[in-house]
C-alpha cells in the first residue's frame, strides 16, 4: 500500500485560503488549491500596526489572498502573510482562480456534451494549452475569429461541433475605447476626402471599430475589443492613417479622448 504525498506549496507563492479558526495570536486556514491543507496566518503578518482583535480583520469562512512565508516539509507547516499582499497581487489572484473555475466548467462541459472519457478530455486540452496557452484563451480565441482557428489541431468532427456549440453562449469581457474626432478640410471635396479617411482607416480591422458622424467637424470613434490592452494596440495606427491622408490634402486633425468602459463581463 502505497501514502499519497501531499503537495505543498512553494515560499513565495500567493495562495487562496479559507479562515478556519481565529485565536489571539493568529489565525488558521486551510488553502484551496492544496487540497485544504493546513496553514497559520500569525498576528504580526496580518496587518501593519498594532492588531489588538484579530476577530476585526478576519472571520471565519472568509477567503483570503495570502503570501506564503514558510514551509516545514517535514512537518508540513505553512506560515502565511496577509499584509504582504498588494492589491494588483490580489487582482491577479482572484481573477486567475476565477479563469480556472470557467476552464473547469468548459472542459466538463466538452467531456458530457461530447461523451469523451477522461483519457480523450486531457489529451484536447493538451492541445488547446498548447496552441492557446490556457483553455480559457483557446475558447476565448474561438468566440472572437470562429471555429476556423481550430483548422488542423486533429480534432475530430464531433469534438469540433461541441466546441463550437459550447462557445456560441461564451461571452467574452468585452470593452469599448472612445473620442470624438475634429476633422476639416477645405478642398471643394472636402467632405468625401474625410469620408474616403475614415473608412481606409477602419476597414478590414481585427476588432470592432465603429464611426458616427456627430456633426460637422465631429465624428465619434468607437474600438472595441476583448481587453483595454488590444483596443489601445489598434487605436494608435488608425489616428495616425486618418491624420496623415487628412493633413495631407491640406485640412486639421484633432482627437479627443472620451471615458473608456467595459460594456459587458465574460
Amino acid at each position: 500500500m502505497t501514502t499519497a504525498v501531499q503537495e505543498l506549496p512553494e515560499v513565495g507563492e500567493i495562495i487562496v485560503a479559507t479562515v478556519t479558526k481565529i485565536m489571539d495570536q493568529g489565525a488558521y486556514v486551510t488553502l484551496d488549491e492544496y487540497n485544504n491543507i493546513q496553514g497559520f496566518l500569525h498576528i504580526s503578518e496580518i496587518a501593519t500596526g498594532w492588531i489588538r482583535h484579530v476577530e476585526k480583520f478576519l472571520k471565519v469562512g472568509e477567503k483570503k489572498v495570502l503570501l506564503v512565508k514558510r514551509v516545514n516539509t517535514a512537518r508540513s507547516e505553512i506560515d502565511l502573510s496577509l499584509k504582504q499582499i498588494s492589491s494588483d497581487q490580489k487582482k491577479k489572484k482572484l481573477l486567475e482562480l476565477k479563469r480556472k473555475e470557467k476552464e473547469k466548467v468548459l472542459v466538463d462541459s466538452l467531456k458530457t456534451k461530447a461523451d469523451l472519457s477522461q483519457t480523450e478530455v486531457e489529451k484536447i486540452e493538451e492541445v488547446l494549452i498548447n496552441k492557446f496557452g490556457s483553455v480559457y484563451d483557446a475558447f476565448s480565441e474561438i468566440v472572437s475569429k470562429g471555429i476556423g482557428i481550430l483548422d488542423g489541431l486533429n480534432l475530430s468532427t464531433k469534438v469540433l461541433k461541441t466546441i463550437e456549440e459550447i462557445s456560441s453562449k461564451i461571452q467574452v469581457p468585452h470593452v469599448e475605447i472612445r473620442g470624438v474626432l475634429e476633422l476639416t478640410c477645405t478642398k471643394p471635396n472636402g467632405v468625401e476626402i474625410i469620408k474616403k479617411a475614415l473608412l481606409d482607416a477602419i476597414e478590414n480591422k481585427g476588432v470592432g471599430v465603429e464611426v458616427i458622424y456627430i456633426g460637422a467637424p465631429k465624428y465619434r470613434l468607437t474600438i472595441s475589443a476583448q481587453n483595454f490592452k488590444t483596443a489601445e494596440k489598434e487605436l494608435k495606427p488608425i489616428l495616425s492613417e486618418i491624420q496623415d491622408t487628412i493633413e495631407k490634402k491640406g485640412g486639421t486633425f484633432k482627437f479627443v479622448r472620451e471615458e473608456s468602459k467595459k460594456t459587458r463581463e465574460g
